[in-house]
């Protein structure tokens, strides 16, 4: 009888350590993925060019298919003065396909009054953009980041993303995602320089 109740309390000492041993595991790899939210969040932030911040300058090259100016790249900076619509795409990007008629569709209103919609496209070769520019009739200066320099010092996670800058080249406005054509007037409107 004796060897029978040792053999249950050895059984049941044996339970509970698996179970301290199995909620201890948990407990960790909880933390590990709780701590690797976080991190990726505010890494996110942090890279982010923010509100209200002036928007970093660069220059890239304009793609050949889209060059109605003489110049064959753009500079940020040329653009002051002006409202400028800073959208970052690709042409794998779903959302950014169903948003670019959109930007086409108000851009020469919106160019009367003083705001230049420029597109930032992050695919490895100017071929696709080419056939993406000819495919939708693309009138607004396409540039090309081939080396994703501009992605990088923007801190561009999800595609599309678009910032609205004002004619003094600050950050009004950062939208994460697609949007609608009402949304995208509404955001233009905004950054319509104060003369005009």
């Amino acid at each position: 009888m004796e060897k029978i109740e040792l053999a249950k309390q050895k059984k049941q000492v044996k339970k509970r350590n698996r179970f301290i041993f199995r909620s201890a595991i948990l407990v960790v790899l909880f933390g590990a993925l709780v701590f690797a939210i976080v991190s990726n969040l505010t890494a996110e932030e942090e890279a982010a060019v923010d509100i209200k911040e002036q928007a970093p300058d660069f220059q890239l090259d304009r793609v050949a298919n889209n060059e109605d100016e003489v110049e064959s790249s753009l500079q940020l900076s040329d653009l002051e003065g002006k409202g400028v619509m800073l959208n970052f795409w690709a042409t794998y990007c779903e959302p950014c396909e169903r948003e670019m008629p959109y930007m086409e569709e108000l851009y020469p209103k919106y160019k009367e009054q003083g705001v230049e919609i420029v597109a930032v496209s992050v695919d490895a070769t100017e071929l696709v953009i080419d056939k993406f520019v000819d495919h939708y009739n693309l009138s607004f200066p396409i540039l090309h980041d081939k080396d994703s320099q501009v992605l990088d010092a923007y801190g561009i996670r999800p595609l599309p993303t678009t910032y609205f800058i004002d004619e003094n080249g600050v950050v009004v406005d950062r939208v994460l995602g697609e949007l609608s054509l009402e949304r995208l007037e509404g955001y233009l409107q905004e950054i319509v320089p104060k003369g005009t």
